[in-house]
């Protein structure tokens, strides 16, 4: 469909292009019937303002609030999330953003309201979240609603809210997936453990869906009739691991699979290589100390989100809201990577 010009309106209501921008743009003076005359003219032909472009020629900065917890050495997956905001960033230019990072302590639910907090202190034109924390992340929704501000989910999707667009993982299917993987490859007599490593589990929606999804899959579509063997692991810590997965593997024998829910499949790894314990594992995201012992062979295969992909896209879908009105696609989910020893040395 042909894009309607100022230039085709006037030529139809016989005007200046002049008299037509004063109209649309509501400046300058400009006669009733005339002003009358170009606003029906450009309703009829379905006239849309390049607002792109009125938002290059006034050069409006836009600022973008960006609430995910922070990274770091056992929570490297976070590590990645920035890197494609900065390249969004690039790729927008000559548009002027300006990106305030609010970043949280994973799991802790104080420090997250405070952020959120911080936030609205100095509303922004937009914010992209993880809303991890479910309870936490609602009440911020209501917050960003009743000020009218656009928001996007990365990571994680929570029902019943405004967002604008979710860009992530579809976590339930993620689940099947790693479920079809365990379930191809382990006898049908073994255990399974599903360990996450959470301090609130209930209040942990990615982590929530994902294993619903895994047990989904042995209620309709698996082989395997062993048990399954949830864990709830709230510290990283060597010692704290070692005590509770000992405690468990003492308990449950018959363990022939562990799923770990979380980018922190390492810290497992890292407990079955010192104790030598031989179990399929399966994880989640594709993070240079995961795929470390993926190379040893300790971990046999990871499910990966493309989070650099995640926070691009959703850089670029807020922009999109905020100078156009309308959004490309509400959810987009992204296509998981399923990593092995063979595939990670193509790579």
């Amino acid at each position: 469909m042909k894009q309607v010009r100022i230039k085709d309106i006037a030529s139809k209501a016989n005007v200046s292009i002049g008299t037509v921008d004063r109209v649309l743009h509501n400046r300058g003076e400009v006669a009733k019937k005339t002003k009358e005359r170009v606003l029906a003219i450009a309703k009829e032909m379905n006239y849309q303002p390049n607002i792109v472009a009125q938002a290059l020629t006034t050069k409006k900065t836009y600022r973008f609030a960006v609430l995910i917890p922070r990274g770091g050495d056992d929570n490297v997956y976070w590590l990645a999330h920035p890197k494609g905001i900065e390249k969004a960033i690039r790729d927008l230019h000559p548009f002027s953003i300006e990106i305030d990072y609010r970043l949280f302590e994973l799991h802790n639910e104080a420090d997250f309201i405070d952020k959120t907090n911080e936030i609205l202190t100095f509303p922004p034109d937009g914010v992209i979240m993880a809303p991890i924390l479910k309870k936490e992340a609602i009440r911020f929704c209501e917050d960003l609603d009743q000020q009218r501000i656009p928001y996007i989910f990365i990571d994680t999707f929570i029902d019943n809210t405004n967002c604008t667009a979710f860009i992530g993982e579809d976590a339930f299917q993620g689940g099947r997936v790693a479920a079809s993987l365990i379930d191809f490859g382990l006898a049908t007599d073994k255990d399974i453990l599903i360990v996450n490593l959470a301090k609130d589990l209930e209040n942990t929606q990615h982590l929530n869906r994902r294993n619903q999804g895994f047990l989904s899959y042995f209620l309709d579509a698996g082989r395997n009739n062993g048990m399954k063997i949830t864990v709830e692991i709230a510290s990283t810590d060597q010692n704290a691991v070692e005590e509770k997965m000992d405690q468990i593997l003492q308990q449950n024998p018959n363990i022939g699979a562990i799923l770990v829910s979380s980018a922190k499949t390492h810290i497992i790894a890292r407990y079955l290589e010192k104790k030598r314990v031989e179990a399929i594992l399966i994880g989640y995201e594709i993070t240079r100390k995961n795929t470390d012992y993926l190379k040893k062979g300790i971990i046999h295969f990871l499910i990966g989100q493309k989070p650099m992909e995640q926070s691009e896209k959703a850089v670029k879908r807020l922009f999109e809201y905020l100078t156009t009105h309308n959004i490309t696609m509400k959810h987009e989910f992204q296509p998981v990577e399923i990593i092995n020893t063979e595939v990670l040395s193509l790579s």
